[in-house]
């Protein structure tokens, strides 16, 4: 214990007396959490909609105001041919385009159907359909006085009632913060020893393997418990964002997140011959592991092989927790599918850097 003590504290002083040590462990995380928190957003809004209006009749006038009123659509552009429709799209001075022919106005005072032309930029795929969904809304609202439609639905949405993408994001921002800080300060622990030229003093000390390594995971461990305190205190405080769960799962389950990160980070320092390269090989894993994780997009969007190879990505396994902690309120044996495989993760990881750094010591 006295040994395994003096390689703790050695290793705390080491990254606390290191001026890019204390910058990576403080600035980052809370810069990440305030831009990604308001940045990273799946609304759309402040959007801009040109409009081709070749009917200049009540109905297409009304549908133009209401479209100008909405709270999601900054500006309306007046178009006055096809051709300048088509550059106000290939310029992006708009993200839709609307098409009022002359026959609208015929169509709504007549009680026909009426039909509007809409161009989207599908070069923004998903706020492109979302823009249309908006104005489809807009336009369905144009005839009050007609029946309504035999089959109606009642929609609810469960854990989020107002979709809220800050409940999304803020959960998953606790995954995404976590692994790119607790990599990247796990991947310069043995890196560090190496540019410094204390590399070699480490492995004639007499210190044992596990304990080298136990000493080099506690300021890792402890900046990820830290920021993870952090970014609950603040994102239930600042941003509004609801904790239903329990403290205790989270915490537990997050040093097993932590650990699975850590084995990974090792992997990666024990390989690296300098700090720098440490770095790019801590981004190189940082990158695939928050793709695969589902934040950007669905893991079953993703091919076959590519959901396999998910399954070794600590980031996926605790994305479903933390979220599921935060808005679902998770008893344990609903988490425990997601905790065990980073209880598997974390003994694979660890055991290959520990075989690796005894390895290199002989």
């Amino acid at each position: 214990m006295g040994r395994l003590w003096a390689i703790i504290v050695k290793e705390l002083w080491s990254t606390l007396r290191d001026p890019r040590a204390r910058i990576t462990l403080i600035v980052p995380p809370i810069l990440q959490l305030m831009i990604f928190g308001l940045a990273t957003t799946l609304e759309v809004k402040n959007f801009n909609v040109g409009v081709l209006n070749t009917s200049a009749g009540r109905a297409s006038y009304e549908f133009v105001e209401k479209l100008a009123g909405s709270p999601n659509v900054g500006r309306i552009v007046r178009l006055t041919s096809p051709d300048d429709l088509r550059r106000a799209i290939e310029n992006q001075k708009v993200i839709a385009a609307v098409i009022i022919d002359a026959r609208f106005d015929r169509a709504v005072a007549a009680g026909r159907p009426a039909t509007l032309g809409v161009v989207l930029d599908g070069r923004r795929s998903n706020a492109a359909q979302i823009v249309g969904g908006y104005i489809n809304a807009i336009a369905a609202g144009l005839a009050p006085g007609r029946a309504p439609p035999p089959v109606g639905t009642i929609v609810r949405n469960a854990f989020n009632p107002n979709l809220d993408y800050l409940w999304f994001t803020m959960p998953s921002l606790i995954m995404l913060i976590c692994a790119v800080s607790g990599l990247a300060v796990t991947a310069q622990c043995v890196a560090r020893e190496r540019e410094l030229g204390t590399y070699e003093q480490l492995l004639v000390s007499p210190l044992r393997t596990h304990e080298i390594l136990i000493g080099k995971m506690i300021p890792p461990l402890l900046s990820g418990l830290f920021n993870g305190l952090l970014y609950l205190v603040l994102s239930t405080t600042v941003f509004g964002v609801p904790f239903t769960g329990s403290l205790i799962l989270f915490f537990l389950t997050l040093v097993l997140y932590l650990l699975a990160l850590i084995g990974v980070g090792m992997l990666v320092s024990t390989l690296a011959r300098t700090q720098q390269q440490a770095f790019l090989g801590s981004f190189l894993v940082a990158v695939p592991s928050t793709m695969l994780s589902g934040y950007a997009g669905p893991v079953d969007n993703m091919p076959p092989w590519l959901r396999t190879l998910s399954l070794a990505d600590p980031c996926r396994h605790y994305l479903v927790i933390v979220q599921g902690l935060f808005l679902k309120a998770m008893p344990a044996e609903a988490i425990w599918p997601s905790a065990w495989p980073l209880m598997i993760i974390a003994v694979v990881t660890l055991s290959a850097a520990a075989w690796l750094f005894r390895a290199r010591k002989e």
